[in-house]
């Protein structure tokens, strides 16, 4: 992590910045002579001046006055009267804000690279019967491509041959892999099962639903660094007030026959007490503060920027797999034709027992078993074995096709499949003998959760999922969700939180899009993929639900502390500026209001580093 980060030059130069100001502000602090401390402060405005000087002359030419060129200008002003320290102070807070953004920007950058190793480079295509090895990249519509067991798609297309079970909760949050047959589609970057298919192309590798994803990825996070939109209608006047008052305050007195030097260090110090130091430290503290306690309750918030955002959400929503449910199939409706439950669940276990499938590893734990023979992997349909001489067959409801007196299995089937459970037959010498539901385990703290989140945002939290409306019902149900939209794509979940101000949760590739889209997105740690995780504002690492409410109590408690912060350091300037327009401010009083000003603020806001302040322990 820190290795990645100090690639940045920015970083680099803010380092080297703190680093040398540390040096300089222990050497002062300790009464050594100048020579030993001054070099560390030219260091130091060299490093991390530099930067914010060229950004704030590169946009006089457009033409624009911004903070940036005021604080270097205000860093220059304080070395001119003496106030190393004071000028240091600002210049390395403001090339660590230049290299926070820098970070952020390669997070996104990053995510984006890694949402596209997904899909593999190489991709076999037949032509002429013969299979030919080609980039994937070069596929056309039209191409018909050969995947192995095991392998990634390389292109979304549809199924002209063979049968699987093909794993597309990286892309649709469905926690099983489904059948894929003739006529199927399959989608770039998801995985192969156990069958061989062989796929028609239907989109260049740029118009995937994997490269689309990459892209709104990309597209949402720029939207989302445009924020600030206030700050900035602000700076510019405010940096333009500055200076015209400080000239002023030198050429209205010399105009006036005023000595040069009074003149000179009144302006000074007006530029020292007007510049937004006090102001820009108000509300990071409380924030940074924030962040460091949800640290350590497990919420890892990945800046003060999106804790803050935290503040302002006013509606939840939920991805389903791996977030509202654990992602780990479970047994929770069994039935067997004949009465005997007992027999039923030893057959499906013995026949599953050497599957590799994940329903197939559920179903094997469901009873001791004799050793079955004769064991056969059907892929897209399920299983054969032997058990005790008899034939017996577990798998997909399409196994009926070839049983004899079925039609209660398949009212069962319909049942099952109605409730949103995942269904599995067992099917004895041809003779159906049970069925089997299974289900994605509701985690055990997100009813809690969603009615803590209902209570604080006084809005209904939602559920977006690409899974099937029965499952996305049965979980909605469960967690008392009343608001569920099933079969959504990634892109169609980033549409529905566009432009609004929600906390989405997700863990999955297919909600990166949402979670970059939203007002603030949250990946479950542990379970999520990375490229939800680099795309989320949020990480659970404790991976409990309820820490979620008990996060926003305490981003809004920052909230109102740096609000207070703004309305004192703002307080602080306007006195300590009026003063010195109207009277005569000392240059030493001035700087120490100035200073004293930062230092209670920024105590202010570091008292929520307390414990106290984390109240999960109400949810």
């Amino acid at each position: 992590m820190l290795s990645s980060m100090f690639r940045l030059s920015d970083v680099r130069w803010a380092a080297a910045a703190l680093a040398c100001f540390a040096a300089g502000g222990i050497a002062q602090l300790a009464a050594a002579p100048m020579w030993a401390w001054l070099p560390a402060y030219l260091a130091c405005y060299a490093a991390g001046g530099w930067g914010p000087a060229w950004e704030g002359l590169s946009a006089l030419r457009k033409p624009r006055f911004e903070v940036d060129l005021l604080m270097v200008i205000a860093a220059v002003a304080a070395a001119a009267i003496g106030q190393w320290f004071d000028g240091a102070l600002l210049i390395v807070i403001f090339a660590t804000s230049g290299a926070l953004e820098s970070v952020l920007t390669e997070r996104t950058a990053d995510s984006v690279r890694s949402l596209l190793e997904h899909a593999p480079d190489q991709a076999v295509r037949l032509a002429n019967g013969r299979e030919e090895p080609v980039d994937a990249a070069a596929l056309a519509p039209g191409d018909l491509v050969l995947i192995r067991p095991g392998e990634r798609v390389p292109a979304d297309g549809t199924v002209v041959s063979g049968e699987s079970e093909v794993d597309e909760s990286t892309l649709t949050g469905e926690a099983l892999p489904g059948r894929k047959a003739v006529g199927a589609q399959v989608l770039a970057g998801t995985v192969n099962g156990t069958g061989a298919l062989e796929v028609r192309v239907d989109r260049a590798s740029a118009d995937t639903v994997l490269a689309r994803i990459a892209r709104q990825v990309e597209e949402a996070s720029e939207a989302k660094s445009r924020t600030q939109l206030t700050i900035e209608r602000v700076e510019q006047p405010y940096s333009l007030a500055v200076v015209a008052a400080t000239l002023a305050l030198i050429g209205v007195p010399l105009l006036a026959g005023a000595a040069f030097e009074p003149s000179l260090l009144r302006a000074m110090t007006f530029m020292i007490v007007a510049s937004p130091c006090a102001i820009v430290l108000a509300t990071m503290p409380p924030l940074l503060a924030a962040v460091a306690l949800a640290g350590r309750q497990g919420v890892l918030v990945k800046s003060a920027l999106m804790m803050e955002r935290l503040a302002e959400v006013d509606r939840a929503a939920f991805d389903k797999t791996g977030t509202l449910t654990t992602g780990c199939p479970e047994v929770e409706r069994l039935i067997a034709f004949d009465g005997d439950a007992a027999r039923l669940r030893r057959l499906a276990a013995a026949a599953e027992a050497r599957s590799e499938h994940p329903i197939g590893r559920v179903l094997a734990g469901l009873a001791d078993h004799t050793d079955a023979t004769e064991f056969q992997a059907m892929p897209g349909r399920g299983v054969r074995a032997v058990v005790d001489d008899i034939e017996v067959l577990v798998g997909h409801p399409i196994l009926l096709n070839d049983a004899e007196d079925d039609a209660r299995a398949r009212a069962t089937v319909g049942e099952f499949e109605t409730a949103g459970l995942t269904v599995a037959v067992v099917i004895a010498d041809k003779r159906p003998v049970g069925v089997i539901g299974l289900s994605d385990a509701v985690r055990p703290d997100a009813a809690q959760a969603v009615e803590a989140l209902r209570a604080r945002l006084g809005t209904d939290p939602s559920l977006l999922t690409g899974d099937h409306p029965a499952a996305a019902r049965r979980v909605a149900a469960a967690v008392d969700i009343r608001d569920a939209e099933a079969t959504l794509l990634p892109g169609d979940k980033a549409d529905r939180l566009a432009g609004t101000r929600t906390l989405y949760i997700g863990d999955g590739v297919n909600d990166a899009p949402a979670l970059a889209a939203s007002h603030v997105g949250a990946a479950m740690g542990g379970t999520a993929s990375d490229l939800a995780l680099q795309s989320a504002d949020i990480v659970l690492v404790g991976r409990r639900l309820t820490a979620l409410p008990a996060a926003i109590d305490l981003a809004r408690k920052a909230r109102r502390v740096a609000r207070v912060n703004l309305a004192f350091a703002a307080a602080v300037i306007a006195v300590l500026a009026a003063w010195d327009l109207f009277g005569e401010l000392p240059l030493v009083l001035g700087v120490a209001g100035h200073e004293l000003s930062t230092v209670i603020v920024g105590l202010n806001g570091l008292r929520l580093l307390s414990r106290r302040h984390w109240n999960e322990r109400a949810l």
